[in-house]
């Protein structure tokens, strides 16, 4: 990692802390995962730990920059006035989201289109310094 990089460090902090959010979510789940993180703090094995977090973090964030685009994507698939599951063809329904989750998913992904937008300005700033 670039420390002159501002940008760069933002980015892996993001990933560290993403990692470590989702490794606390999976700890919530599963008491062994738990054990096994525990005692990777209690060893003194916060770099390995943060390395860890960080290749999480990338991962999870791939993961869900993909979801977000394969939904947009199906949303721009369809034709104005079209409502999902109801085009020509005869499909079985699926159950749409409740709308606490798209109303969710659309600040994460207003949260989202922040984040890429304040990166790039970073990038623009640092490139003409």
């Amino acid at each position: 990692m670039n420390v002159d990089n501002p940008i760069q460090v933002l980015q892996t902090g993001f990933r560290i802390s993403l990692g470590a959010t989702a490794s606390l979510i999976e700890s919530l789940q599963d008491s062994q995962k738990r054990e096994e993180i525990l005692s990777k703090l209690t060893n003194s094995e916060f770099a390995q730990l943060t390395q860890e977090w960080a290749e999480k973090g990338e991962v999870t964030e791939q993961e869900a920059r993909n979801f977000v685009d394969s939904l947009l994507s199906q949303q721009s698939n369809q034709t104005p006035g079209e409502t999902p599951g109801t085009s020509g063809t005869t499909e079985t329904s699926t159950p749409a989201a409740s709308p606490g989750v798209q109303l969710e998913l659309q600040e994460l992904t207003a949260q989202i289109a922040a984040m890429r937008a304040e990166l790039e300005r970073l990038r623009n700033q640092d490139s003409q310094s």
